[in-house]
């Protein structure tokens, strides 16, 4: 019949919609960094960033993905245990 779905189909929709929610949510959380830092960094925005500007945007973006790591490893658990 045409527009049953077989479970192994279901399977790997259910697989794709994570993967295209989580690629989304990474993508928002990325320009959430980007706008935090940017906000804490740059008191000033120049045509060129100063080394202290430099130093504290890739201290701040370090930061943030070094949690951004921990909560995805904390989500593929997460996953893994569903």
């Amino acid at each position: 019949m045409a527009g049953q779905v077989s479970p192994e189909q279901q399977q790997q929709l259910l697989q794709q919609v994570r993967s295209e929610v989580q690629a989304q949510a990474l993508q928002e959380m990325f320009t959430k960094i980007s706008e935090k830092c940017f906000v804490k960094c740059l008191s000033k925005p120049g045509s060129k960033l100063s080394s202290s500007e430099q130093k504290c945007l890739a201290m701040c973006m370090d930061r943030y993905m070094d949690t951004m790591n921990v909560v995805s490893q904390a989500m593929v658990q997460r996953g893994q245990q569903q």
